[in-house]
């Protein structure tokens, strides 16, 4: 679907459509890949994280049996490499981000076109909802939940894929600052041991909230490409 070349239905009657500002129909396709790659890439960062974070609860463990047997050096090069690791996951997280909101604002102006009615927020709020403090918990689910409604078929499955993802990804979220929290103000070798605990558990949250993010990446965008190769329905 390099384009997608049907017309926009007109509005319903009585529905506002500001000057200069009617919604077009473009392929999300190519985004789609971009950032199903990326969120590939999140989740190679995140598993390495696992394994990062499996050597250094390993290391703490002997530390914690025998002191004796643990070197400086060990525990200097276990730690750089655990905070390198820690800004690649960064890096990937918000290239993966960026990327995710362009996609997600073009598959909210596809699905005005196919059914302006079914919003109930403006096209704007498809980019300002995940920047927004408090808001962003909840306005983001609100805007997909209209985007895959009006992207929909009579065939098409339930969005249970969405409600999965989205609650995954909130629960990750307060998880993960948690744990990050917890590591950044441990110092005895029984707190950074938790500590690392708690993010290998948020490491491996992630994984499965990233799998779900490409699977409703990919779905979303395979609904949209349908609707647009069956053409307008009058």
């Amino acid at each position: 679907m390099s384009n997608m070349s049907v017309v926009p239905p007109s509005p319903p009657s009585g529905w506002p459509v500001p000057p200069g500002r009617h919604a077009v129909l473009r392929s999300p396709v190519g985004l789609s890949k971009v950032v199903t790659g990326l969120l590939g890439l999140v989740i190679v960062a995140d598993l390495f994280a696992l394994w990062l974070g499996n050597q250094s609860y390993v290391l703490i463990g002997r530390l914690l049996r025998n002191a004796g047997s643990v070197t400086a050096q060990e525990i200097d090069q276990t730690d750089s490499l655990y905070r390198v690791c820690g800004i690649v996951q960064v890096a990937a997280t918000l290239a993966t981000a960026v990327v995710f909101v362009v996609w997600f604002h073009r598959a909210r102006v596809n699905a005005e076109v196919f059914a302006p009615e079914y919003h109930t927020k403006a096209r704007g709020w498809a980019i300002w909802a995940w920047f927004v403090p408090v808001a962003n918990l909840w306005f983001p689910r609100r805007i997909a939940i209209d985007i895959w409604n009006a992207s929909a078929s009579a065939n098409t499955r339930s969005a249970a894929l969405l409600h999965w993802w989205w609650a995954l990804w909130i629960v990750n979220l307060v998880f993960g600052r948690m744990a990050s929290q917890r590591y950044a103000n441990a110092g005895t070798p029984d707190e950074f041991e938790g500590a690392v605990a708690g993010l290998m558990a948020s490491d491996g949250l992630n994984v499965v909230a990233a799998v779900l993010a490409v699977l409703f990446v990919r779905r979303l965008t395979h609904m949209q490409h349908e609707k647009a190769l069956r053409g307008p329905v009058f």
